[in-house]
């Protein structure tokens, strides 16, 4: 007898097709994904149903498959194996809508609007609260659809996403408990950095802001922003002591510069007024590059293959469906939802079998 292996656990996360991936991508959940995909069944969604929350226009729905074929390089570049992982499209998916829907009637008004992200995202796309959509305000409910369709077990994110977790967890409790046991109660994996400042200064990275590194750029286009980073604002001259806590600069050393003792040293020296910003750049600059430098070589490998992209992208969103249906077939039986179409069909086809004996079962027609 041979023992039985059991299933390994899943991991479910992804990105809004917007644009490229930047540095505090990477720190946020992207090096997780890469730590654990061969630790977990590993589920990266393409979240453009999500993108529409702020930005629904034609001309942001066309730029949606370019996005999406470029978000996948950056999973590529960063060491996501497509062999091993799983990428798939949300929107391809029929199984997300109906499965939104259903958690839309376990969740109320109040509990959304206390969860602070979404106000955030409000901001961001210069929305009044008066001009808050609906499905603003629903984007954590449709997240917990998107986590719970393949029953996911972990999910790496970043920071300001935690409190959308939380709300997944809570969905999945309330449904359990109204219908039996469907859904496992995902965890929550927060990044080693769960926030990476902006280059200039501001709290968080963001493309909005402009203020990101990504991770295509080229050697030359990090230079050039490492050179214009925001450093400490009160030291005019080398000579005078610099502040290291909350410096940008040193943040992006401890989170990239592997060379700990030169970190180190250049800290003290910053400290004693000894060493200027141009130094202090010119080696974050260069460990930046080394960092991404495997990065660059892979994106240019899977580039040059064209059509990988694309296949890689079907082939998941294939996959899911298939997850998908199982899910929804779960959550239909368990609430009943089934059997009422079932018995319906079986009523009308013992009616239609007794105007016309003859017909086939379940023809109809």
């Amino acid at each position: 007898m041979t023992d039985s292996v059991a299933p390994r656990k899943r991991i479910l996360t992804g990105d809004r097709p917007t644009g490229r991936l930047h540095l505090g991508h990477y720190v946020g959940s992207l090096a997780k994904r890469v730590e654990l995909q061969y630790q977990y069944d590993t589920i990266l969604i393409i979240a453009d149903l999500h993108m529409l929350t702020t930005r629904p226009s034609r001309d942001d729905i066309a730029e949606i498959c370019e996005n999406c074929r470029g978000l996948v390089l950056d999973y590529l570049a960063a060491g996501i194996d497509p062999d091993h992982v799983t990428i798939y499209l949300q929107s391809a998916v029929p199984e997300t809508y109906e499965l939104n829907l259903i958690f839309e009637m376990l969740v109320t008004v109040n509990r959304l609007s206390r969860i602070p992200s979404i106000k955030d995202m409000a901001r961001a796309a210069n929305l009044s609260d008066e001009e808050i959509p609906f499905g603003l305000l629903g984007y954590p409910v449709l997240q917990a659809a998107d986590i719970l369709l393949p029953r996911a077990h972990l999910v790496p994110v970043g920071k300001d996403n935690e409190s959308h977790v939380e709300l997944t967890r809570e969905i999945a409790r309330r449904f359990n408990a109204l219908y039996g046991e469907v859904f496992p109660i995902p965890e929550v994996l927060v990044g080693d950095v769960p926030t990476l400042v902006g280059t200039d200064g501001k709290d968080k990275m963001s493309k909005s802001l402009g203020n990101c590194i990504f991770l295509c750029d080229d050697e030359q286009t990090v230079n050039k922003k490492v050179r214009g980073m925001f450093t400490d604002p009160k030291r005019i001259s080398a000579d005078i002591p610099g502040t290291v806590e909350g410096n940008p600069v040193f943040i992006y050393h401890d989170t990239f510069n592997p060379n700990k003792a030169e970190v180190e040293e250049l800290k003290a020296r910053y400290r004693a007024g000894r060493v200027g910003d141009v130094e202090v750049k010119e080696k974050l600059a260069r460990a930046l590059n080394n960092f991404l430098a495997p990065m660059r070589a892979r994106y240019a490998k899977y580039q040059a293959d064209t059509g990988l992209v694309d296949e890689i992208i079907v082939r998941g969103t294939q996959r899911m469906r298939a997850i998908a249906a199982e899910t929804i077939h779960a959550v239909r039986s368990a609430m009943g939802l089934a059997s009422t179409w079932n018995r319906l069909q079986r009523a009308a086809e013992r009616r239609q079998k007794k105007l016309h004996p003859t017909l086939p079962t379940g023809d109809l027609s």
